[in-house]
């Protein structure tokens, strides 16, 4: 069973990446442990997933690699990622689920999927 996925973020990134993950897809935010919350980043769960960023220099966003992420209304989130100024890309391949890609505040690639169901 999983239990989180780790993406990077630049130094100093965490309001950036608070505004994406608390604000925009509506996940709270978890306390560091303190010799955790020393190095930086924040930790967001919520709908079943939880993440962790870290910051590192020389970041680089991920433009490939992601995690997928199950949501119950793939048509909903992609409103409030537009709605937020962040642009969907549907991509019909994947079978037996319907799945949009976006970037985070760090334009870290994530993927969004729901089952086909009936």
């Amino acid at each position: 069973m999983l239990h989180h996925v780790q993406i990077l973020i630049p130094p100093g990134g965490e309001d950036e990446a608070r505004a994406f993950y608390r604000g925009v897809l509506g996940m709270t935010e978890l306390p560091k442990p303190p010799v955790l919350a020393a190095r930086g980043g924040c930790w967001f769960r919520g709908g079943g997933w939880e993440i962790h960023l870290a910051p590192v220099a020389g970041f680089t966003a991920e433009k490939k690699a992601h995690p997928g992420v199950l949501v119950p209304d793939l048509d909903l989130l992609a409103g409030t990622l537009e709605a937020a100024g962040y642009p969907v890309e549907w991509d019909p391949h994947f079978p037996g689920h319907r799945r949009l890609y976006t970037h985070d505040a760090h334009g870290n690639r994530l993927e969004f999927l729901q089952p086909i169901t009936g």
